[in-house]
């Protein structure tokens, strides 16, 4: 059964009868609220905004740190060069049910290294197109057991984040060994992902 997890919790990542999780999918979903339509003829012939693209990535961390932008996992760097996390690929929309992006995990294969992975979003030229978190609604980050394609933990972002262009999901972490999951919801205001990785570096 699915642990429906609150901001600040921490889970230990397992499979249900506690054996060791070796493949997981990490899948984050978001809805783009509808702009109002414009009334009037002058509204007819308005441009249509541009879509909120939102963008999904991953930093692996060793002692904490980011310490290339190699270990920056997004659509433009789909696989880690272990081979341990891959990027499903982007989605230009957020339209339709269900995960909007995907990154796989292989925590059995991930170097000992890395301790810390985590699971970000910013919304593509947010400053440019005056775009931010306000505009996006049903956020959510849950972690699926892949080999037995069940869902074991899902947090639901509830809080408002307008004036947020970008947002840190969750953390998945190494801890004596074992990989826990860290809901944590936070927002930021960084325009672009190299902004967001610095916070790590």
């Amino acid at each position: 059964m699915s642990v429906n997890l609150k901001k600040g919790q921490r889970i230990d990542l397992r499979k249900s009868n506690g054996d060791t999780l070796r493949n997981v999918t990490v899948g984050l979903g978001w809805d783009v609220i509808a702009p109002p339509k414009k009334g009037g003829i002058l509204g007819f012939f308005a441009p249509a905004p541009p879509d909120v693209d939102c963008d999904a990535s991953v930093i692996m961390c060793i002692d904490g740190k980011l310490k290339t932008n190699r270990d920056v996992i997004y659509f433009g760097n789909l696989k880690h060069s272990s081979g341990s996390v891959r990027h499903m690929g982007d989605n230009l929309t957020g339209a339709g049910d269900g995960d909007d992006e995907q990154i796989v995990v292989k925590l059995t294969e991930v170097p000992a290294e890395y301790d810390k992975l985590v699971f970000v979003v910013n919304i593509y030229q947010a400053q440019q197109r005056n775009q931010h978190f306000g505009m996006i609604q049903n956020c959510f980050i849950r972690i699926v057991d892949n080999d037995t394609n069940t869902e074991l933990c899902r947090f639901d972002l509830s809080e408002n984040y307008s004036g947020q262009t970008a947002m840190i999901f969750g953390e998945v972490y190494r801890k004596d060994g074992d990989w826990k999951f860290n809901a944590m919801g936070q927002g930021t205001t960084d325009g672009s992902l190299t902004q967001l990785t610095q916070r790590f570096s």
